[in-house]
C-alpha cells in the first residue's frame, strides 16, 4: 500500500520551498539594483530565504524517496503475491507473451503428475512415443526418466513463429538443449493441438536449426502458401562421444532410442496431439537425413512419417532395420533431393529399391521420392526441400485440432 500520509507534507514542503526561493531570488534581484546605483542594502532576508528553501529542498527530496520505497515495496508484495498465487494454481501452464512454459512433474512412470490448464496433451498411451537417436539404447530400452520440471524460454520469433529453449534429459540420462519451433498459428488458436515433428541433428551438442538455419522460413511458407497445415517444431539436440552421430545410427539403426523423457516434456509443456505415430513425425536434412530415416524406418509405432532431405544413407543397415520393424506398422518415407544432387538421388532410389525388395515391414514401407526441385542457389534449393518435406509430413500426420 502506497504511503500516502507522505503526499500532504511532501505537497506542503514543495510549495513552501518555491515560495521562500521565490522570495530570496526577489531580494538578490533588489541588491543588484541597489548597487548599480551605489547604495548598500540588507543581505539578511535574502539568506534567510534562501535557507529555508534549502532545508524545504532536503525534506522534499527525503519524503520522495519514502514515497516512492513504499510504492515500489507495495508493488513488489502484490506481484510476488500473484505470481505464488499462479503457480500454485498451474505449475506447467506456459506464459502466453514469450515468457517461459513450464512442464508438470512426471509420475513415476513417466506421465504427467498434473494435467496443465493450458490445455496440453495427456500422458500418450504405452508405445506411442518419439524417438531421437542415441547408441546407447535399443527399441526395447526402459525409457529414461523425465526431468521434475523444464522451463521453455523464449529465444527469439523466426519464420513469424515463437522459438523457446530448454533443458531436458536424453535417453542416456544426461541433460541436453531441446528447442522448440511454435507456429504462428499456435498463438492465434488458443485451444487448437497440433502434431509434432522432431528434427533431428547431425552434429554433436547442436540442435539442427543451428545447422539448418533457415528451416523456420521454409516451414512457415509452406504454411503461408496452403500446402501445408501447422505443427510444432522440436529440435533435441544431437548426443555427444562420436562426431557423426546420424552414421553411427543409420550403420546401426537399432540404436534409435524409445526417448520417453523429449515425449512427456514436450507434451505436458505444450498443446499437442497425443505422442503417437498418428500426430508425431520426425525431419532430417542433409547430416540429419539418415538419423530421420532410421528413426522412421526403425521405430513406425512412435513416428508415423519421416522426412530424409539430401541425404547419404547406409542402404542395407536400413532395409534390414526396416524388416526388423514391428509388423503392425508401416513405415511411410520421403526421400528428397534437388534435381542437380545425382549423388543424393542416387541414394534415394538404391534406398527405396532395397526396401521394396525387402522382407517384412521394409516391403510394406511407403516410400517416395522427390526429384523436381530446381533453383537459382543451393540454400534456395534446400529453402524449397524444406517446404516440401513440411507438405508432406503436415499430409500424413493428424491435423490439428
Amino acid at each position: 500500500m502506497v504511503r500516502s500520509l507522505l503526499v500532504v507534507p511532501l505537497l506542503a514542503a514543495a510549495a513552501g520551498g518555491v515560495w521562500l526561493a521565490r522570495g530570496a531570488l526577489q531580494r538578490w534581484r533588489d541588491l543588484r539594483a541597489a548597487e548599480t546605483y551605489e547604495l548598500t542594502g540588507d543581505q539578511r532576508p535574502m539568506l534567510l530565504r534562501a535557507a529555508g528553501a534549502m532545508v524545504c529542498g532536503v525534506f522534499v527530496t527525503l519524503l520522495t524517496v519514502l514515497t516512492a520505497l513504499g510504492t515500489f515495496g507495495a508493488l513488489g508484495s502484490s506481484e510476488s503475491r500473484s505470481g505464488s498465487a499462479e503457480l500454485a494454481a498451474d505449475p506447467a501452464d506456459g506464459a502466453a507473451a514469450g515468457g517461459g512454459r513450464q512442464a508438470a512433474p512426471p509420475a513415476a512412470d513417466g506421465a504427467p503428475a498434473t494435467a496443465p490448464a493450458s490445455g496440453a496433451a495427456p500422458a500418450a498411451a504405452p508405445g506411442a512415443v518419439p524417438a531421437v537417436p542415441a547408441a546407447a539404447s535399443a527399441p526395447g530400452a526402459a525409457p529414461a526418466a523425465a526431468p521434475a520440471t523444464s522451463r521453455f524460454d523464449s529465444v527469439g520469433h523466426p519464420g513469424g513463429g515463437e522459438l523457446l529453449q530448454s533443458a531436458v534429459l536424453g535417453p542416456d540420462g544426461h541433460p541436453r538443449n531441446v528447442r522448440v519451433w511454435l507456429p504462428a498459428q499456435y498463438a492465434k488458436e488458443p485451444n487448437a493441438r497440433f502434431p509434432v515433428v522432431v528434427m533431428q541433428a547431425a552434429t554433436p551438442r547442436k540442435t539442427a536449426d543451428a545447422e539448418v538455419p533457415d528451416v523456420f522460413e521454409g516451414l512457415s511458407s509452406a504454411v503461408q502458401t496452403g500446402k501445408a497445415r501447422p505443427f510444432i517444431l522440436v529440435a533435441p539436440e544431437a548426443p555427444n562421444g562420436t562426431e557423426h552421430p546420424c552414421d553411427l545410427v543409420a550403420a546401426a539403426p537399432q540404436a534409435v532410442a524409445d526417448d520417453a523423457a523429449l515425449r512427456t516434456t514436450i507434451a505436458a509443456a505444450f498443446r499437442t496431439l497425443p505422442p503417437g505415430p498418428a500426430s508425431w513425425g520426425t525431419l532430417g536434412v542433409e547430416g540429419g537425413a539418415p538419423c530421420a530415416a532410421a528413426a522412421g524406418l526403425a521405430r513406425p509405432d512412435l513416428y508415423g512419417a519421416a522426412a530424409a532431405v539430401s541425404g547419404r544413407f547406409d542402404t542395407a543397415a536400413l532395409a534390414l532395420t526396416g524388416a526388423e520393424a514391428p509388423a503392425n506398422a508401416a513405415p511411410k518415407l520421403l526421400l528428397a533431393a534437388a534435381k542437380a544432387d545425382a549423388a543424393g538421388l542416387d541414394a534415394a532410389r538404391k534406398l527405396q529399391a532395397a526396401l521394396r525388395g525387402g522382407t517384412g515391414a521394409a516391403a510394406r514401407a511407403d516410400v517416395r521420392i522427390s526429384d523436381n526441385v530446381q533453383d537459382y542457389t543451393p540454400d534456395r534449393e534446400r529453402l524449397r526441400l524444406v517446404r516440401q518435406a513440411a507438405q508432406y509430413l503436415a499430409e500424413t500426420l493428424a491435423k490439428p485440432s
